[in-house]
């Protein structure tokens, strides 16, 4: 080896040591600043009605991507680029940098918080169960299925997975599906009893398909104590703070608008539900 390049061995290590740490920034969250600067943000949903979800027209709807939507123009952000990805796949997305922000009205958990940021609650909705014609077994509860030998379908990184474990529903009577798009086939062909999910998608669901319906005298699981239900926000990177911070500047004057009102009621919320929505802070719903 030639001794002058032998020399230079230790620059030319140290200069690529530096340009894969700045490929490595580079792949950090855009700031609030860069995406105000390009015009563009990039923002996934997991195909789940009527939280967000793609036509076949490829544009956005739901409650999450109507109200992202509103609130990215008063932030002055031109586009935006829609993603669509599994529900277990939204966070290690934008931990990946695959996307900005999540409009998937992802409920806020504390084991999500210690991994994502959170905007404060958009939306609440409570849960449900989606069943055979005439439920068959007479299935009314989430609990039913710590008491039974039947088995529950629930979307891969739901939080009904949790609600379930907490009721002392065994891993074996739990059967995971990809997507709500695959809940009317499992339940319909038996692979699964029901598919727990929240009230909203249980009901869009049954619309689908006369092989199935929602459990009519289904009662809300209890969980710790507490009457189950969900509170729903936008999700960032925990690089993106700037980002979160002026959403949720826009986000709270928006929800005292009509409009804001007019897409919850078009996707179903409840007035209620509206009314829970600011009945709790991202802060106290991370502490759990």
């Amino acid at each position: 080896m030639n001794a002058i390049f032998r020399s230079k061995i230790p620059q030319i290590l140290r200069a690529a040591a530096a340009v894969m740490m700045l490929a490595a920034g580079a792949a950090q969250a855009a700031t609030l600043a860069q995406i105000r600067q390009s015009g563009q943000i990039r923002i996934a949903v997991a195909n789940e009605i009527p939280y967000g979800f793609i036509d076949m027209n490829g544009q956005a709807h739901g409650a999450g991507p109507d109200v992202a939507a509103q609130i990215m123009k008063r932030l002055g952000v031109k586009h935006i680029k829609w993603v669509t990805a599994s529900f277990g796949s939204l966070i290690p997305g934008l931990k990946a940098d695959r996307y900005d922000m999540v409009a998937a009205e992802m409920a806020i958990l504390p084991q999500r918080c210690q991994q994502v940021l959170f905007s404060e609650p958009n939306s609440s909705y409570g849960e449900g169960l989606l069943v055979p014609k005439g439920n068959p077994k007479h299935l009314n509860s989430y609990e039913a299925f710590a008491k039974s030998d039947a088995k529950v379908a629930i979307m891969a990184g739901a939080d009904q997975l949790e609600m379930m474990h907490a009721l002392g529903v065994p891993d074996s009577r739990i059967v995971t599906i990809a997507n709500n798009a695959d809940a009317i086939s499992a339940v319909a062909t038996d692979r699964a009893d029901a598919y727990a999910a929240t009230g909203l998608t249980v009901a869009q669901l049954a619309g689908k398909s006369n092989k199935v319906q929602p459990a009519k005298s289904f009662t809300d699981p209890v969980i710790h104590g507490t009457p189950a239900r969900s509170w729903g926000g936008f999700t960032f990177s925990t690089n993106s703070r700037d980002l979160r911070d002026a959403v949720n500047t826009q986000l709270a004057i928006f929800k005292k608008t009509p409009a804001w009102t007019g897409i919850m009621k078009h996707y179903g919320f409840t007035a209620n539900d509206d009314t829970q929505s600011s009945a709790k802070t991202t802060e106290q719903l991370c502490r759990g």
